[in-house]
């Protein structure tokens, strides 16, 4: 990267850091169960919900322990499940019709992040409904007041009840942007591991690894405080502890808590501390090619780590962050050496992508649009994310072309 890019960013950055304290992030109020939903509603005055999910969760019957709580008690609710693995511009302005027409004052999303990305950008539609989303995107453009919003995460990985963030995909152009201020954090998260037993083994690896992503990413950057770092590795702490278990026994319901709450952490400690290149890469794949972020963030978590750790030689800061993060895992003890403790670490994710059973590619993605990809991956990332080592659109293209199947194209990764 040029190096006066490099002076603007660490110095956009360092007042980024130096204005957490002072700016108004709050954690959601944990719910544990859907059953508890009514009489909250009932106490904040709605009597009319939005629930915006998708058709796999409707397949899969998870609303229905909700629909019923909610009929027993007499609110009435309108479902929108047309949400897809990217939610879009077309999804936030059909779900933004369905609520105001049915007179709804509050929004749940129920599901991944997809949904609940969705349920945040049409309550910002509520609330400005005379701006577009394009014109929100970006950070603290949206200023005013949700309509209640709650949150029911049915995967532990992405975090979304925890965050600022809503990432939605222009329809037409496909680009993927994220909308970031302190309005979209939910009200409520409710935890009910219930609702997540039904996951299929590689969808809650990848989730699960998801929520992995975020807690490295905002745990290694350079704008942590102690409540994010001590977030960050409590979630490493049990998703290590947890995540083969609900992989192999999908039933486990303190396991699959266990994880709930380890999104919810992580989720926590990003949504102040940031995430960094493995999130704008996936980003960028999931809004060309519609590939699920959960997955194209387990892919890349490895090989951007050692990137990382290539690119900064010397920089033993770096490899004592991973030495804390190999700690919280169980992999390594106080005194491991730093260098062996974050290799071990790096090992360790990568034999847990093998027992997943998640490869090593993106067979996705095509050459010639690398550098369009690389492009949205830099103009998200810089100079926002606060990484351990910069780099720019050119340097990132490495990451797309390890990704690519080596025997459809052979290029050298590292290019002058």
């Amino acid at each position: 990267m040029n190096p006066f890019r490099k002076v603007w960013c660490r110095t956009f950055q360092t007042a980024f850091k130096i204005a957490i304290p002072f700016l108004p992030y709050r954690k959601p109020q944990i719910v544990g169960s859907v059953s508890a939903l009514p009489e909250l509603l009932h106490a904040k005055g709605c009597g009319h919900v939005l629930i915006i999910t998708d058709a796999g969760i409707m397949k899969l019957g998870l609303t229905k322990r909700l629909e019923k709580a909610l009929k027993a008690n007499g609110i009435a609710y309108k479902i929108y499940d047309k949400t897809v693995a990217n939610p879009t511009t077309a999804n936030v302005a059909e779900a933004l019709e369905l609520y105001l027409s049915s007179g709804c004052n509050a929004i749940i999303g129920f599901g991944g992040g997809s949904s609940m990305d969705c349920a945040k950008a049409v309550g910002a539609r509520a609330a400005k409904p005379k701006q577009s989303l394009a014109k929100m995107k970006g950070i603290l453009k949206v200023h005013k007041r949700l309509p209640l919003l709650i949150a029911i995460p049915t995967t532990a990985g992405t975090g979304s009840e925890t965050t600022l963030a809503a990432v939605i995909t222009d329809a037409e152009t496909r680009h993927k942007y994220t909308i970031n201020d302190f309005p979209l954090i939910p009200r409520y998260a409710v935890l009910d591991p219930k609702v997540t037993l039904s996951l299929p083994p590689f969808i809650t690896a990848t989730t699960g690894m998801d929520a992995l992503t975020h807690a490295v990413e905002a745990y290694i950057g350079n704008s942590t405080t102690y409540r994010t770092r001590k977030d960050a590795l409590l979630a490493v702490r049990l998703i290590f502890e947890n995540i083969d278990t609900v992989y192999n026994d999908g039933k486990n319901v303190n396991a699959r808590r266990n994880m709930l709450h380890a999104s919810f952490y992580a989720g926590c400690a990003f949504t102040k501390s940031y995430v960094g290149y493995i999130h704008a890469v996936a980003h960028s794949l999931g809004g060309e090619y519609n590939v699920p972020h959960g997955y194209a963030n387990a892919v890349l978590l490895p090989f951007v780590l050692e990137a990382y750790r290539a690119s900064g030689r010397g920089n033993s800061s770096y490899d004592k962050k991973l030495h804390r993060l190999a700690v919280a895992a169980g992999l390594a003890e106080n005194d491991t050496p730093h260098d062996a403790a974050a290799m071990s670490f790096i090992d360790a994710i990568k034999n847990m992508k093998t027992r997943f059973g998640i490869g090593d590619t993106i067979e996705e993605i095509k050459e010639e649009d690398i550098p369009k990809l690389s492009h949205y991956a830099d103009k998200e990332a810089n100079p926002l994310y606060p990484v351990p080592v910069l780099m720019d659109a050119r340097e990132l293209e490495q990451f797309y072309y390890m990704l690519m199947d080596t025997e459809e194209v052979d290029h050298d990764r590292n290019r002058d």
